[in-house]
């Protein structure tokens, strides 16, 4: 019977994988950035919104912790970090209210995009998404216009070597969804976004090497591209927001080809 069980289990969890195909578009597109001081400035407005809503201590605040450990990893000042969190906790003032909006448009062909964004003026932060999408062959939309082909979840990266039989019963302990292996000797472990700090806890306990966790939007469907016009141009799109500075995040649902993907960042 326990044989059973888990051989549908794994199954559900295999029929459930292609989860990061944005994902991988991410990675591979990621040459290392000229904009680190963007990085910085991303990571710190986000320990910043994680103090403010919570508690500012991070043994109590999973995402404040999460922030803070990607903004080490990202190489950013251990006073930088204080100074965001004493922000955040109202105990250092700069004069300056950060609030979270989401936005949300299409890009050439109708691909849906997703923008993340914390700003302390959103009129400025509308105009400069709208300009960005105009010259990049797409269009800011109405709220709600593409947020339905999402689900927000919770997901872990894990790193190095993985045993699937074992990586596949410490997800089942720590309530996961899903899993997916990558090509890197690396596997995404999703969940319900509320059950994300278990799952964190679970693989690290099960001896699990998790080297990121983080909130992501997984589209319901991907569109394919294959035109390398289209390829070039959302990528310049992509490209374009991102480098904004109220821009944390931005999430598509387009997939293309590696080599459709080099041809395009050439």
């Amino acid at each position: 019977m326990y044989i059973l069980v888990y051989w549908r289990v794994q199954e559900y969890f295999q029929v459930m994988a292609g989860h990061s195909k944005w994902a991988n578009i991410k990675r591979q597109k990621a040459v290392v950035d000229a904009k680190k001081g963007k990085t910085f400035t991303q990571l710190s407005r986000a320990i910043i919104v994680a103090a403010r809503n919570g508690i500012p201590d991070p043994a109590g605040n999973f995402q404040l912790r999460t922030a803070i450990e990607k903004a080490k990893v990202a190489g950013i000042p251990n006073d930088n970090i204080e100074r965001a969190i004493a922000k955040g906790a109202g105990t250092f003032s700069d004069n300056s209210t950060l609030e979270e909006i989401r936005y949300e448009g299409y890009g050439p062909g109708g691909v849906a995009i997703l923008i993340e964004a914390l700003t302390d003026n959103r009129n400025r932060t509308a105009a400069d998404l709208r300009v960005a999408f105009s010259k990049n062959g797409g269009n800011l939309g109405e709220t709600g216009c593409v947020s339905w082909m999402f689900d927000q979840k919770g997901v872990c990266l894990v790193q190095g070597v993985v045993d699937e039989d074992q990586l596949l019963e410490a997800s089942l302990e720590g309530g996961a969804e899903s899993y997916e292996m990558t090509e890197e000797e690396t596997a995404e472990v999703f969940t319900e976004v509320a059950n994300l700090e278990i799952l964190n806890q679970t693989l690290k306990e099960q001896g699990f090497k998790v080297t990121e966790v983080e909130l992501r939007w997984i589209p319901s469907n991907n569109i394919e591209v294959t035109e390398p016009d289209q390829a070039r141009s959302l990528l310049k799109l992509i490209d374009t927001l991102e480098s904004l500075d109220d821009v944390q995040n931005v999430t598509s649902n387009f997939d293309m080809s590696e080599q459709l993907l080099a041809v395009s960042m050439a």
